[in-house]
């Protein structure tokens, strides 16, 4: 995935970036942004690394003084709507407007309509925290839906990719009142993000996460969601709370067998498993089934990740059968090992049967 991001900054995003610039702005010196854009070593940049490959090149055809620079980039961000391409425009303002405040927070409130500007904001944080929450708080009663998700986005203290946010990871009670803003927004696409928000917070603080949830659940539909959704690290877990919430009781009566998996498998391949769940004596009418991989990492030791299979009901003496395929392909935000890895069958967050299996590097790369 990240080589298919990387990808988008080829030869024809650049062309149409520098032809809108100079069509904006006949001093924009096209030949010399490419110029320093494609300069030794393009070819091997990553993703981010691209991203500032361009910004940096910006600036050396851009007007010098910053308003009038982002300016011109406002002209040009509409023609990028809905491409991950866009992130450059916010990009520049995280490097050259960290001192021109007011502009800066005008600029990336536009620009994260086009693309976003949740990592771009992350530096002003840092800066003035204070100050950037404040304008958080102001943008998620915006009219725009990605302006109301810039507030909740940008102020998660672990978002992938960007900047980790170390205060807001020790106290993220300045966060709080802009998820309150947010917990009934119609817009799916900002739910998720206050979802996130809350699953990232539950990671350092699960007891404010689960002190919030209780206060949310049966607000309405579009509530209930989030607070599920923002809980789900805490039910992967088993937290006895976060089960509970939900009517998720003890199973100590269901049980796991036959559960078997494939032995060998290749990096860039997928193993199978299966197993039957049966009820001993009691019906359970919300039973949630995950599984768990304890994953092996670059430095030998694991690394547990739980995946969602089903939530489901049981009757007395019924037995179900499920049978999954978990793929060993690379990510952009998993790599593989090969080693040794255990998988695990959890029921409403009990550990119930575990396999091990083997991943092994692909054929070609040994």
């Amino acid at each position: 995935m990240a080589e298919e991001l990387r990808a988008l900054f080829n030869e024809q995003f650049m062309k149409k970036l520098s032809k809108e610039l100079q069509d904006n702005d006949p001093l924009f010196n096209q030949e010399e942004f490419l110029s320093s854009v494609y300069a030794k070593g393009w070819d091997e940049l990553a993703l981010k690394q691209r991203v500032r490959r361009i910004t940096l090149s910006l600036s050396q055809s851009l007007p010098k003084e910053f308003g009038e620079a982002v300016a011109l980039l406002k002209k040009v961000a509409p023609s990028f709507q809905g491409s991950l391409g866009g992130i450059i425009f916010p990009d520049y303002v995280e490097i050259y407007g960290l001192h021109s405040w007011q502009i800066s927070m005008e600029a990336l409130e536009y620009f994260t309509m086009f693309s976003t500007s949740e990592f771009a904001v992350r530096p002003f944080v840092m800066e003035n925290q204070a100050k950037m929450m404040a304008q958080f708080l102001e943008w998620s009663s915006h009219e725009n839906e990605h302006v109301r998700r810039l507030a909740s986005e940008g102020s998660r203290p672990r978002l992938p990719w960007g900047i980790s946010l170390i205060n807001l990871k020790k106290d993220p009670s300045p966060i709080f009142p802009i998820l309150e803003n947010l917990k009934e927004d119609p817009s799916l696409y900002v739910r998720k993000s206050v979802a996130n928000n809350l699953n990232d917070i539950s990671k350092d603080h699960p007891e404010l996460v689960l002190h919030l949830a209780k206060r949310w659940l049966g607000t309405n539909d579009r509530t209930n969601w989030i607070v599920k959704a923002g809980l789900r690290t805490l039910l992967k877990k088993g937290v006895p709370e976060a089960l509970e919430l939900f009517g998720l009781e003890k199973s100590e009566h269901i049980q796991v067998k036959n559960l078997t998996v494939t032995k060998k498998v290749e990096i860039g391949e997928a193993i199978t498993f299966s197993f039957h769940v049966t009820s001993i004596d009691k019906e359970l009418r919300k039973l949630r089934l995950e599984y768990a991989i304890d994953f092996v990492k670059a430095n030998g030791k694991h690394s547990t990740k739980s995946f969602k299979i089903s939530e489901t009901s049981i009757s007395p003496g019924e037995e179900k059968v499920y049978t999954k395929t978990h793929s060993f392909r690379d990510l952009s935000t998993r790599k593989h090992y090969s080693g040794m890895h255990v998988l695990h069958i959890i029921a409403n967050g009990e550990y119930k049967a575990k396999e091990e299996f083997e991943v092994m590097k692909r054929t070609q790369e040994e």
